[in-house]
């Protein structure tokens, strides 16, 4: 194989309607690509020193890759980290379009069991814009400002509003419902890919917003 040639990962045959297609669940260019550990990035007490997607906390068809920053497949993941602090921000980039989600959970969510935001467990924007909670619909993105390929989309969560900006920009349209400890979340299906971005964003967080911190960063 030659340095350049893509590297399909995890390829899967269904049968829909009598035929035979091929979900292309990533792909990992070049042959610096960054495959998922089985533990990635933990100190030396075995807990991780950053946050990242984790396959312990994924779906069954779910495909981790890039050391745990990439999602791809079929479901849903919660991030390693939930989010004590009290203002907390975390950005997802679109690599590839189709059905996503992302928002907050509690770990009780059925994470093979997508779109999420379906009970009481999780509140997400959904990929045509709308936040659900609970199976209701809390708000929606303008239909002008719906994310697409590229786009990189903002969360900020301070433990009663769940807020979402686009590239950077505030899209006013807050959702609230969920309770207990919330965890980041993300989901795909329809050869979505997205990457997490945990920390090194790409846009500047709002004011008294930051990236997640582990419960020992906080005290």
């Amino acid at each position: 194989m030659c340095e350049t040639e893509e590297v399909t990962v995890g390829i899967k045959m269904r049968l829909e309607s009598g035929r035979w297609w091929s979900n292309v669940l990533c792909l990992v260019i070049n042959e610096n690509a960054e495959f998922p550990q089985r533990h990635p990035m933990k100190d030396s007490a075995g807990k991780y020193s950053v946050v990242l997607l984790t396959a312990k906390l994924q779906g069954t068809d779910v495909v981790i890759v890039k050391n745990g920053r990439r999602i791809c497949g079929t479901g849903g993941c919660l991030a390693s980290a939930p989010l004590h602090q009290n203002k907390s921000y975390f950005e997802f980039k679109i690599q590839s379009t189709g059905i996503w989600g992302i928002g907050v959970a509690t770990q009780k969510v059925n994470l093979n069991q997508i779109p999420l935001g379906r009970d009481v467990h999780s509140l997400v924007m959904r990929n045509d814009g709308a936040l659900y909670h609970n199976n209701e619909e809390k708000n929606r993105l303008p239909a002008n400002s719906l994310p697409q390929e590229g786009d990189v989309v903002g969360i900020t969560y301070d433990h009663v509003e769940l807020n979402v900006y686009l590239n950077g920009k505030n899209m006013h349209c807050p959702a609230s419902g969920i309770r207990g400890t919330v965890y980041p979340v993300v989901y795909v299906d329809d050869s979505a890919i997205l990457d997490c971005q945990f920390s090194e964003f790409y846009h500047t967080p709002p004011p008294g917003f930051e990236k997640i911190l582990f419960e020992q960063q906080i005290f």
